[in-house]
């Protein structure tokens, strides 16, 4: 259990790190993602107007008709393919990376790496 509890404070931390240095604008928001066990959470937040600007999971239903198990690398990077473009169309081209204290490794690399290929600018 205290191992535990030192994980959680240790991701916590490096998460205050990364948000010490990202900041969403209108022109290039915050691409904050959080992953849980089962599903990935994305949001592209503007921090000076305080808003959310786009927002997808792998929880969205047409989403879930095209993937087995949405907790895996290949979901995440079916997800940046599926939502890359619609974000492209909305006139969003750059954003900075917020990975929520996790390692950049399997499904946030494999997110970033489909956005990239989408034609996002990080």
């Amino acid at each position: 259990m205290a191992q535990l509890i030192k994980k959680r404070i240790a991701k916590f931390n490096r998460h205050l790190r990364i948000r010490k240095k990202i900041s969403g604008t209108t022109e290039r928001p915050r691409l904050s993602v959080r992953r849980s066990l089962n599903h990935i959470y994305c949001q592209l937040i503007d921090d000076i107007n305080q808003k959310t600007l786009f927002a997808f999971s792998t929880q969205n239903k047409e989403f879930l008709k095209s993937v087995q198990h949405s907790g895996n690398v290949q979901a995440a990077s079916k997800l940046g393919e599926v939502f890359g473009p619609q974000m492209i169309t909305k006139g969003i081209k750059k954003v900075a990376l917020d990975r929520g204290g996790d390692k950049y490794h399997g499904r946030i690399k494999a997110l970033a790496e489909s956005l990239r290929k989408a034609g996002l600018e990080f």
